[in-house]
Formats: structure tokens, sequence, C-alpha cells
């Protein structure tokens, strides 16, 4: 694989100097392991002492729902624990006879179990865990289940959820002990983080009630609500420990076992709506302005600023994370990036 590294660099720094982020750190590589990486920027602009840095340790965001449950799943499905397309009503109490109950796991996958769309938890719930987890699992739906692609968080929280039922496990020990720790990704954790890695931890957004941007803390208020641990969000991760866990998605001959193997991933890195668009494989999605069927590359973003992608076929993967959340929600100037790089890392 040859690396436009000028290239790479040269785009990553553009983003410092445009404040689409304070700092990035970024790695390519492929089965047997990084190829390059790099880090660029600050921690804090308001720090220059503080570099970004290759263990930086990074607010993940919704790449949970790779790291966490989307893995989780895999090894509850391969354990012979889930079938798929199997109504969720028949096998959980928790939602039997409710409108979820005849959704499948399929459908939460791939964002086709049709149910409401983004809303504050804590405005329809109100704070309690238990009753949030009510809430979640017994509302109507938005739509029958089947009928079309729409992205919602609710899609990785239930599935956090059945995924905790299912194993009798935490989502965060389930994740740690059947897919983190075989991988030796030994600082991937939901947090909060104590304050000695917080202290190490890019930090993200501006949290108005101590004046002061979050370190180490879920950016995600769904996830704060829930104590940190939910299939939203909540994950925070260091580049090493995504390269290892990108490394063995592509291994054909894994070394170790965390809990899912090429079946999964194989059937995953798939088109699974059929004619809906957009398309979707389980809870991956082709990178934009790829076609799945030449190009196959997928990937999977963070609010926060992080994204990682995957190509079988070329076998190759990559990362970038950064902390553009520090600055702001706008999701545009970070788009253009991550597009160009995506085309750098895979072309």
């Amino acid at each position: 694989m040859t690396l436009d590294i000028d290239s790479i660099d040269k785009l990553l720094h553009n983003g410092v100097r445009d404040n689409v982020y304070p700092g990035a750190v970024w790695a390519i590589g492929d089965a047997s392991g990084t190829t390059a990486n790099g880090a660029i920027g600050l921690l804090d602009p308001t720090q220059p002492d503080q570099p970004m840095r290759l263990d930086t340790i990074f607010d993940v965001a919704s790449l949970t729902k790779i790291l966490a449950v989307w893995s989780s799943i895999g090894a509850l499905v391969e354990d012979g624990k889930l079938q798929l397309d199997q109504p969720l009503g028949e096998y959980w109490t928790e939602v039997e006879g409710h409108p979820l109950g005849q959704a499948t796991a399929h459908h939460l996958l791939t964002h086709t179990a049709g149910l409401p769309l983004r809303a504050s938890l804590k405005n329809l719930y109100g704070t309690d865990a238990q009753d949030i987890r009510d809430g979640v699992l017994h509302e109507a739906l938005h739509r029958p289940p089947g009928e079309a692609v729409e992205y919602t968080d609710r899609a990785a929280l239930i599935l956090g959820y059945l995924a905790e039922h299912l194993s009798g496990l935490p989502l965060d020990d389930l994740a740690h002990h059947r897919i983190w720790q075989p991988l030796g990704m030994t600082e991937t954790r939901f947090g909060p983080l104590p304050p000695a890695d917080a202290a190490r931890c890019a930090p993200t957004e501006l949290d108005e009630t101590s004046s002061a941007h979050l370190k180490g803390t879920a950016h995600d208020f769904s996830a704060r609500l829930l104590g940190g641990v939910c299939g939203i969000a909540g994950t925070f991760s260091v580049l090493n420990d995504l390269a290892t866990f990108l490394r063995y998605l592509l291994a054909r001959d894994q070394e170790t076992t965390p809990g899912f193997g090429t079946d999964w991933i194989k059937e995953s890195l798939q088109i699974q709506t059929g004619h809906l668009s957009p398309q979707r494989g389980l809870f991956w999605h082709p990178a934009a302005e790829t076609n799945p069927a030449t190009d196959d590359i997928w990937v999977h973003y963070g609010f926060t600023g992080t994204g990682m992608w995957l190509s079988p076929s070329k076998n190759r993967w990559a990362i970038l994370l950064t902390n553009k959340l520090y600055f702001t929600r706008d999701r545009e100037p970070l788009a253009i990036v991550r597009n160009s790089f995506r085309f750098l890392a895979f072309s």
C-alpha cells in the first residue's frame, strides 16, 4: 500500500488551521498491522503546551454502537442465543405485547424497525433509568417495521438492553469480557473516566453547568443520564485499541476469539436493506460517495468527531479521531475532511 502521507498531513493540518477541530490523530493499516499514523494539533487550543498525541483518549461517541453493541450482538448470535429475524416479542418478555415486539434485531441493526425518531429521553421519560427503559421499550412505533431506513439512536439503546437481557450482564461488563479484553483493547472502557485518564482525554463540548469542556465524561446527554453506560454512546478509547479492533475484523485467521468471527463480520458488511435507501449493512454503512458493490468501503462515525473505515476486499482500515465538538456541532466542515481523508486512505 502506497500512501500519500504528505497530502494526509496537509489535509489534517488545514483542519486545525480552519478551526474544524483542535487536533486529530489518525492511522491506516491492514490485517497485519498499522502502516502509517500521526498526531496533529492540540488537545485544547487554550493550552499550547498540550499537543494531541497518539495515545490521547477520545470520547468516541457513536463508535460505541460498533465497539460495544454490534460486537456483543454478534457474540450472542454466534452463541446461538439470538436469531436476528425472530420477532423480539417472542423471546423478550419486556416487549411482549408491545409494538416493539413486532420488530426484529435485524430491523434494529439496519435502522428499519420504525422506531420513534430523535427526541430527548429526559423530556419524554424523566431521569429514572427504569422509567427510561420502560418508556423506550413500550412506546408506539413511528411506522411499521421494514418500511423505511431511518437512523435513530434508539436502535442501539434497545440492542444494548437486549444484549444485557440475553447475557445477564451489564453492557460494559459484556463488552469488556467478550470483546475488549480478549482483543487486548486495554484502554477501551465506558466512562466516566478516573482523573488520571481524564487528563489524557481530548476535551469535547462546553458544559454549561461547569463552564468547562467535558473531559472523561461522555458528551452524549443520554449516556450521562444513564450513568455513562448505554448502547448509544459513552465509550472512550485510543487509536491503538481501535487499530487492534479493525485489524481483527480483517484477519483471515483470527488468533483470538472475542466472541464473534468471520461469519458475523461478512454478514454485517453486506447490504441488508434490499431496495430501501439509504443502504445499510448491520450497523455499518457504505462510505459516502462510494458504491458498496465495487468500492467495498464501510464506515461508522461518532458525533464528537471520530470515525473508522473498513474494506475487506482492499485489506485496509483507517481511523480518524478528532475532537471537533470542542468548536461546533456543525457536521459539514468535518464531513469534507473525512471524505478527503477516506479518499487518500483507500486510493
